[in-house]
């Protein structure tokens, strides 16, 4: 009995041995698999697909990846007047659901929000012309868009010099009265400003070197538009076509300040309200009543009746 029992135990003792370095050699064989993987640049782990596919592209160049959404300028800086052209890419097609745009200057003030169709072929573009009152600041300028929600967004980034505004308002004579405006006016110049009272308007004649801004401020006594004693819109036409982009920057008892935008190549901007100075000034209705005495007068020495007698 005791002789059977020992065998058991050697037998056992025997088993156990043998099965250390069977299993050894298997843990030995999956570190070295693994170890060979790594050092080949596999590995058997990957992060969330949005820390992989959503990545923002640099200026003006797309992400190595396939990003969600890939957002360019065609340039890296943009002066006073300069067309953005803003383009990208997105990963996935989604029918209808436009993209959504938003420029910002440097101080965070937003310039410009669009809603830009995604063509069939998964690409979209936007051009921005980089003039007016929110481009006066140079820096850094940002375009960020979305598609559908936040995990299909992207950001890219520009530099723009600033606008050129005229160091200080200018002031020029309005031809048919003896009054003047102030202006300043950014890519142009103003020629001329006639007052046309059968239209009760200001035609503001100008040459332009690119899209611009006419600022204008114009004394109450000049022109003015009032319904009813209320100040009420002026009607602007650039070129004959309505601009309806026009905003009226100061109000006061005797001056009406506007900011009129305008396209490179505009010639005339009129500006209507309800009342123009009249043909006849101060200076022409004196000369006129003077005129009246005199025939008065000579009628008078002459004999001459104004009147027929009956």
């Amino acid at each position: 009995m005791n002789i059977r029992l020992d065998g058991f135990l050697l037998l056992a003792i025997l088993g156990s041995a043998v099965a250390v370095p069977v299993f050894a050699q298997v843990a030995n064989s999956t570190n070295v698999t693994n170890t060979t993987m790594s050092s080949q640049g596999t590995s058997s782990y990957q992060g969330p697909a949005y820390n992989i596919y959503n990545s923002s592209s640099a200026v003006g160049t797309p992400s190595s990846v396939t990003a969600a959404v890939v957002v360019t300028t065609d340039k890296p800086s943009y002066n006073d007047g300069d067309k953005v052209v803003i383009s990208g890419t997105t990963r996935d097609y989604m029918g209808d659901t436009p993209l959504t745009l938003i420029l910002r200057n440097p101080i965070g003030n937003v310039i410009k929000v669009d809603q830009i169709t995604v063509g069939t072929d998964k690409t979209f573009s936007t051009t921005v012309v980089a003039t007016g009152l929110l481009w006066q600041s140079a820096g850094t300028y940002t375009v960020s868009v979305q598609y559908g929600g936040p995990d299909r967004s992207a950001r890219t980034t520009f530099q723009f010099t600033g606008s050129v505004v005229s160091s200080g308002p200018s002031t020029i004579p309005v031809d048919g009265t003896n009054m003047s405006v102030t202006y300043s006016i950014t890519n142009g110049k103003v020629t001329d400003i006639k007052a046309d009272p059968a239209s009760k308007s200001l035609t503001v004649s100008i040459q332009t070197t690119g899209d611009g801004l006419l600022t204008i401020t114009m004394p109450r006594a000049l022109i003015d538009a009032t319904l009813n004693g209320t100040d009420t819109k002026f009607v602007v036409l650039n070129d004959g076509q309505e601009n309806t982009q026009v905003n009226e920057t100061m109000t006061t008892s005797t001056d009406r300040t506007l900011a009129i935008p305008f396209k490179n190549g505009t010639q005339q901007i009129e500006i209507i309200g309800t009342f123009v100075i009249p043909e006849f000034g101060p200076i022409a209705a004196m000369v006129l009543a003077i005129a009246i005495i005199s025939i008065i007068a000579i009628s008078k020495k002459t004999g001459l009746r104004l009147l027929p007698r009956y």
